[in-house]
């Protein structure tokens, strides 16, 4: 067998070469497809993601260009810098639509369907209404937008920077740790805007039962308050669905120069 492959690698002198260059590319890709949003969803089974990331290493694999023929260091500690390399990526990009399921989680608190859960079978576990709603909201507008390209983009991007055979990562070219802390705190921010006008309307509604409880003490407002935040929240969601869109939409464009 050692005396074929040998021969292989006389006939084919690249072989070696793409060979390491496709673990490199398959470790990256399985950190990159664990954490990026669309392709992170639990609802995708794991043969499905695992054949899609060693058909994007086949196909990623060729277009590079690989040279890997001189690995200095150990062989385990490229493929697990790949592996974070690919996950760094994806978390980059997830960190853009956690605002949407931020915004969501706001919502579902203050319209007090907090106790609303309902099983999710693929995820085998209880998930919020509004949470569900928003989180597939997101990944469709993501999609919509092309987020698909942009995250092959800065895959792609990835390899000039940090190259398949290298064993020193370069931390500051990959991450920009300021654009990263903003990222982060636009979490917060973003949620809140989405949510604001339920958060307003609900505020608005808490005012006008607290002058009527001191109006007229007889008057149970604690009940009529569960009675009448999920119907407000409702007719205020359905009524600014179209500028939520566009909203996410913008805010999704406006990090689409990070990749």
């Amino acid at each position: 067998m050692d005396t074929i492959i040998a021969e292989l690698m006389k006939i084919f002198p690249l072989l070696n070469v793409y060979l390491a260059a496709g673990i490199f590319m398959f470790a990256r890709l399985l950190g990159f497809v664990r954490v990026a949003p669309v392709f992170n969803r639990k609802e995708m089974p794991g043969m499905v993601k695992l054949a899609l990331v060693l058909l994007f290493t086949i196909v990623l694999t060729g277009a590079v260009k690989p040279d890997v023929s001189v690995i200095e260091e150990s062989f385990v500690l490229s493929i697990t810098l790949n592996f974070v390399v690919g996950a760094m990526i994806g978390y980059m990009a997830q960190l853009i639509v956690l605002a949407v399921d931020a915004g969501a989680d706001m919502i579902n608190m203050q319209m007090g369907l907090s106790s609303a859960m309902v099983l999710d079978p693929t995820l085998g576990s209880q998930v919020s209404i509004l949470s569900k709603l928003f989180s597939l909201l997101g990944v469709l507008i993501f999609i919509q937008l092309g987020g698909i390209y942009w995250l092959l983009q800065a895959f792609m991007r990835s390899v000039e920077i940090f190259p398949l055979g290298a064993t020193m990562l370069p931390l500051s070219q990959i991450v920009n740790m300021d654009y990263l802390i903003k990222m982060s705190s636009n979490i917060l921010y973003m949620g809140l805007q989405i949510a604001s006008p339920v958060l307003l309307a609900t505020l608005g509604q808490d005012i006008i039962l607290g002058v009527i409880s001191k109006t007229a003490p007889q008057v149970n407002v604690f009940q009529l308050s569960f009675l009448f935040k999920p119907v407000l929240g409702a007719a205020i969601m359905v009524w600014i669905m179209p500028m939520l869109v566009n909203v996410i939409s913008d805010y999704f464009l406006s990090y689409a120069k990070i990749f």
